[in-house]
C-alpha cells in the first residue's frame, strides 16, 4: 500500500505539467484577447501593442509557459489581468476558503442525513417508509439549483423571515444555512440512494445471515458487517466530493451573493484572465488527484483485501 501511495505521488507533478500545458495552450490560441478585453473601448492598435508588450504577451508561447512554470514552482501564479493591482494568490486563496466552508457544510448535511436514511430504507426495503423516503429523494435530486434557491429564499427569508437572503459572514452564521441546503439537498438524495443499494447488496451476503444466526444483536450486525462493507462505494463519492470543495458553485454563489471561487472562475473566463484560470485548473487538478489517493487509502482501511 505504501509503495502504491508513493507511486501516485511521484506521478502527480507530471500530471500537473500536462494539465497546465494544455490549459496554457488553450488560453494562448483560444478566442478572445485579454489585452483588448482589459482596454475595452479604449483599445487602439498602438495601445494594444504597448500593453501586450508590458504584460509579456508578445513573447513566444513556450517562453511564456516556461516563465509561468518557474514562478509557479515558487508558489507565484503571477498577476491577474483583470485586477492589475492584485496578484493571483491574493485573489484566489481567500475565495477558495469561502467555497470550502460552504462545500463542507453541504457535505456534512449530505453525510449526516443521507447515510442514516439510506440504511433505514435498506432495512425497511419494500415498506411504505422505503417508498416515501426514496420518492422524496428522487424529487430532491431532480430539482435544479435555480428552482430550489428561489423557493427557499421565498419561503425562509421573505415569508417566514427566518434567514437572510444573501451575503456571507462566515461558517457559523445564518447566511450559510440556505446556500448549504441548496447544495446539500442533491447530495443527500445521491448518498441516500447509493447507501440503500449498497446496503441491500450487503444484507444479501452469507456472512450477514451467519452473524444473525450466531445470535449477534441487530445493532452489532448493522455496525460491524453492514455499514462497514456498504461504505466502500460511498467512499468514492465522498472522496470526489472533497475535491469539489475548491471548485465552488457558481449558480449558488451568484444567487446568494457569496464571494467564492466559483463566481471568480466564471468571471475570469469571460474576462480572459488566464493566470487566474490556469491557477484554478492546477488547484482543482491537484485536489482531484489527492482525493483519489485518499479514496485508495481509505479503501485499504475498510477492506483488508485491498490493503494486501
Amino acid at each position: 500500500m505504501t509503495i502504491r501511495v508513493i507511486r501516485r505521488l511521484f506521478w502527480l507533478p507530471f500530471l500537473l505539467v500536462i494539465v497546465s500545458f494544455v490549459t496554457f495552450l488553450l488560453g494562448y490560441y483560444g478566442p478572445g484577447d485579454p489585452v483588448e478585453v482589459r482596454l475595452g473601448n479604449k483599445a487602439t492598435p498602438a495601445s494594444v501593442e504597448r500593453l501586450r508588450e508590458e504584460m509579456g504577451l508578445d513573447r513566444p508561447v513556450l517562453v511564456q509557459y516556461g516563465d509561468f512554470i518557474r514562478k509557479s514552482l515558487k508558489g507565484d501564479f503571477g498577476q491577474s489581468y483583470s485586477y492589475s493591482h492584485l496578484s493571483v494568490n491574493q485573489l484566489i486563496w481567500g475565495k477558495i476558503w469561502i467555497s470550502v466552508q460552504l462545500g463542507t457544510a453541504a457535505i456534512i448535511l449530505a453525510i449526516g442525513i443521507g447515510i442514516p436514511l439510506g440504511l433505514l430504507t435498506a432495512f425497511k426495503h419494500g415498506t411504505l417508509v422505503d417508498t416515501l423516503i426514496m420518492g422524496s429523494a428522487l424529487f430532491l435530486y431532480s430539482m435544479p439549483v435555480f428552482i430550489a434557491a428561489p423557493f427557499l429564499i421565498l419561503l425562509l427569508a421573505l415569508n417566514l423571515k427566518l434567514l437572510p437572503t444573501s451575503g456571507w459572514e462566515g461558517f457559523f452564521s445564518l447566511h450559510l444555512i440556505m446556500p448549504a441546503l441548496v447544495m446539500g439537498l442533491p447530495g443527500i438524495a445521491g448518498i441516500l440512494r447509493l447507501t440503500r443499494s449498497s446496503a441491500l447488496e450487503v444484507l444479501a451476503e452469507d456472512y450477514v445471515r451467519t452473524a444473525r444466526a450466531k445470535g449477534l444483536s441487530e445493532i452489532a450486525v448493522q455496525w460491524r458487517h453492514v455499514l462497514r462493507n456498504a461504505l466502500l462505494p460511498i467512499v468514492s463519492v465522498l472522496g470526489l466530493s472533497l475535491a469539489t470543495l475548491v471548485e465552488g458553485a457558481f449558480i449558488t454563489e451568484t444567487i446568494f451573493g457569496i464571494p467564492g471561487i466559483g463566481r471568480l472562475g466564471v468571471e475570469a473566463v469571460f474576462q480572459r484572465d488566464y493566470p487566474v484560470i490556469i491557477a484554478l485548473v492546477l488547484i482543482i487538478a491537484t485536489a482531484f488527484a489527492l482525493a483519489n489517493l485518499l479514496v485508495d487509502i481509505l479503501y485499504g482501511f475498510l477492506d483488508p483485501r485491498i490493503r494486501v
